[in-house]
């Protein structure tokens, strides 16, 4: 797969493998961390396994593909994670323990992978977050993506209703695009007036 490591001035970006369930399994199973993922926390390293085969060693025999481990330089040891999807909405996301927050990691990984991503000739990247998890919004304005609408989503697995603000970046010069498909699929949605409030 063309997952090609990335190198910021703090951090590695690299594949897990599976030497890294150890470390996987610190990233999922922090319930904080994890409240607004579309996941439960993980138990046990038996769960982290299963999680690693059906998220990430499936993914990696795909030829085109960013599902990154977000290292440290100073020990290659995983700290959180980085993905864009090659489904059609491209999807962002990201995650990252809870002891490493509020220290730009999260934003500083997200710009090298968009960076690659618009090198590699993806037209655009999408993110959505929880209303109630402005922070995460936060790192998607600093990736440099804009807010475009609001919907209301019933969540799944958790089955809970949930407000989600989209986000997009286009690479292609294509700055009127924006992509519809939450817009057209929930029923309740929406431009919030002032845009988020971060």
């Amino acid at each position: 797969m063309n997952t090609p490591t990335l190198e910021t001035e703090r951090l590695l970006l690299r594949r897990f493998t599976e030497r890294d369930r150890e470390a996987l399994f610190l990233i999922l199973k922090d319930e904080e961390a994890n409240r607004f993922l579309p996941w439960y926390t993980l138990k046990s390293l038996e769960e982290t396994i299963k999680f690693y085969e059906e998220r990430y060693a499936l993914k990696y025999g795909f030829p085109q593909g960013y599902a990154y481990a977000i290292c440290l330089k100073e020990n290659n040891f995983p700290i959180g994670y980085v993905n864009v999807s090659m489904e059609e909405d491209h999807d962002f996301g990201y995650g990252l323990r809870k002891e490493f927050w509020h220290r730009g990691i999260v934003t500083e990984a997200g710009k090298a992978v968009a960076g690659q991503v618009k090198k590699d000739g993806l037209p655009y990247i999408t993110a959505t977050h929880d209303r109630n998890n402005p922070r995460s919004g936060s790192v998607m304005q600093k990736v440099g993506m804009r807010y475009c609408y609001s919907y209301e989503e019933q969540w799944q697995p958790k089955d809970i209703p949930v407000i989600f603000r989209m986000y997009q970046l286009n690479f292609d010069g294509n700055d009127g695009f924006v992509y519809k498909k939450y817009w057209n699929m929930y029923s309740n949605h929406f431009i919030e007036n002032a845009g988020p409030k971060m």
